[in-house]
């Protein structure tokens, strides 16, 4: 069966949890698949993960959609959800048309994912949603916006809270089928699931939301350093580290083949 936006929105209502990781290529989008992980976002967090670069904000469409093309064709079942990268949505809906649009058309992904609440977003996912191009939203900690946010915990203070709040329930009404809560108290995150209609996934927002998402190489222990709500679940540094050393070994002293 192949996941749908009904399926997530009827799992919220069944109160079943959602399953979701990131991918950035063929090999890992068809584990993550095969895994039965419900929703595959190709988060622009590749540009830190495939492609070394210190933030997300170098990340553009032309890279975004390479990578989408690979993970969907390691995917039959998971709904595949692609980021839109750094300023390729943000100067008018003209602009996030045209982006999101040749990422529905190019990349055979589901649906698009943006960040932001403030009132310009919420008119972009309105249009979006209007010309037929399905929106996940994005509060909270939104890595785009570091050089002003930085990665610190967000709706820490009860200002910040009000505002996340209204943002998510905006986005809600303007069309987003689903809204990612990144770096939020877990009692703001709580507050949000309880109040929308569609599903929250969470990261690092605490277990009240509907779903859960983390960047695969964390998961896996790929990555050098680790965000503060990060679970490892290996060590595949280490283990990819001493086997490339052991084959290393095994020509050096022509062991090998």
């Amino acid at each position: 069966m192949k996941v749908t936006i009904q399926n997530l929105q009827q799992w919220k209502g069944e109160k079943r949890p959602i399953v979701s990781l990131t991918a950035w290529d063929y090999a890992i989008a068809q584990l993550l698949d095969s895994a039965g992980v419900d929703l595959i976002l190709v988060g622009d967090s590749l540009g830190m993960v495939a492609l070394g670069h210190s933030s997300t904000l170098p990340v553009t469409l032309e890279e975004m959609i390479h990578h989408t093309k690979a993970v969907c064709r390691g995917v039959n079942r998971a709904l595949v959800v692609c980021d839109l990268p750094f300023l390729t949505y943000q100067r008018d809906v003209s602009q996030a048309i045209e982006s999101a649009g040749k990422i529905i058309k190019e990349t055979n992904a589901g649906a698009v994912k943006l960040e932001g609440g403030y009132p310009a977003m919420i008119n972009t996912v309105t249009r979006l949603t209007e010309v037929g191009i399905p929106v996940m939203a994005h509060v909270g900690l939104t890595p785009q916006s570091v050089r002003i946010l930085g990665y610190k915990k967000q709706g820490k203070t009860p200002e910040q809270q009000e505002k996340i709040f209204h943002q998510a329930i905006a986005l809600q009404e303007a069309g987003a089928f689903a809204i990612v809560l990144e770096h939020i108290t877990a009692d703001l995150a709580q507050k949000i699931t309880k109040e929308l209609t569609i599903p929250t996934i969470g990261i690092g927002a605490g277990n009240s939301c509907d779903g859960q998402v983390l960047v695969t190489s964390d998961l896996l222990g790929l990555s050098d350093k680790l965000p503060p709500f990060a679970k490892p679940y290996a060590n595949l540094r280490e283990t990819i580290l001493t086997s490339v050393n052991y084959f290393a070994e095994d020509v050096r002293n022509r062991r090998f083949p």
